[in-house]
């Protein structure tokens, strides 16, 4: 396979690993590094639990600024932390998985990826949300988790 045809399916295999995941909305954020070509930032984001609807997730990170930020080439680092809370009736749009990538945004232009897992705890029933990042090569250890209870009239239905 030649080089040209190798980084076209690769850049496919990203766009479609994305495919089906939530979109994350900006929500706010703050500059922590002034630069005159932009600002690095920690920035805010939300996204709705495609598959439990009144399950929303935040999710802070930083985000690279200056020129790379701005054309999206930077690498951002591996730091992210989650909260995600009830914000209305939950329901299921089907029944769950034990454990699902159900969001994924990329931190780099092609090597490094931010996950948030959905794993269910049946015995508690409670959906636990994970965050972290990866990278080709290797992940990272830095991650952070919370948890939304659900009412126990209501069991979590899992494939």
């Amino acid at each position: 396979m030649r080089p040209f045809t190798k980084l076209s399916v690769l850049f496919a295999a990203l766009a479609l690993s994305t495919a089906g995941c939530s979109r994350a909305e900006d929500i706010g954020s703050v500059s922590t590094n002034f630069r005159i070509t932009g600002s690095d930032k920690i920035v805010i984001e939300a996204f709705d639990d495609p598959l439990v609807q009144g399950v929303t997730c935040y999710v802070s990170r930083a985000r690279t600024g200056g020129i790379k930020g701005s054309l999206g080439v930077a690498e951002d680092v591996s730091e992210a932390a989650v909260a995600c809370r009830q914000v209305g009736a939950i329901s299921f749009v089907k029944p769950l998985p034990q454990q699902d990538d159900m969001f994924t945004q990329r931190l780099s232009l092609v090597f490094k990826t931010l996950h948030v897992v959905r794993t269910v705890d049946r015995k508690r029933n409670v959906l636990v949300y994970l965050t972290y990042s990866d990278k080709v090569i290797s992940g990272s250890p830095k991650n952070s988790v919370t948890a939304v209870p659900i009412p126990t009239s209501q069991p979590i239905p899992v494939k």
